[in-house]
């Protein structure tokens, strides 16, 4: 019996399928018919898919079942150090080193004790255009939860 596909080589799978296809995180997103940020992450390996999820993306990719199996699990969702160094996600972690304790504090003063939730979460990418360059918007929409004793 061979193993289930790993999350990591699923993903491979998938970001070379998507290439040699030439298509669109948002027509996967569409077929898939979820979010295009979640959809994205799912497909790289950090959310679970649901079966027929898993069957719709892979049947527009070309992909076996092997894949939407590894689709399909559970993953761990741990911290990549080597995927921190990169240049784009690097300055999300620069900018929540800098704006992260005031992002804290006026989540408190607006709402009281509590977090914002990245369970009960969705996040959008847009692009705006601006006569200086265009500006990449990324919106974090998450509930708060209330610390509760």
């Amino acid at each position: 019996m061979d193993p289930i596909m790993t999350k990591a080589a699923v993903a491979e799978q998938v970001v070379t399928a998507r290439l040699r296809a030439g298509l669109t995180w948002q027509e996967i997103a569409d077929k898939v018919g979820t979010p295009l940020v979640w959809t994205t992450a799912a497909l790289l390996g950090r959310h679970p898919m649901s079966a027929e999820q898993a069957a719709a993306a892979c049947e527009l990719l070309g992909l076996g079942d092997d894949v939407a199996e590894g689709l399909r699990l559970q993953p761990y969702r741990t911290r990549d150090d080597a995927v921190a160094t990169d240049p784009t996600i690097y300055r999300f972690h620069e900018a929540l080193s800098v704006y992260g304790p005031a992002l804290k504090e006026l989540i408190h003063e607006e709402f009281g004790d509590g977090i914002m939730s990245a369970i009960n979460f969705t996040v959008d990418v847009s692009r705006r255009p601006d006569p200086d360059g265009d500006r990449v918007v990324v919106t974090f929409d998450g509930k708060f939860l209330d610390y509760r004793w």
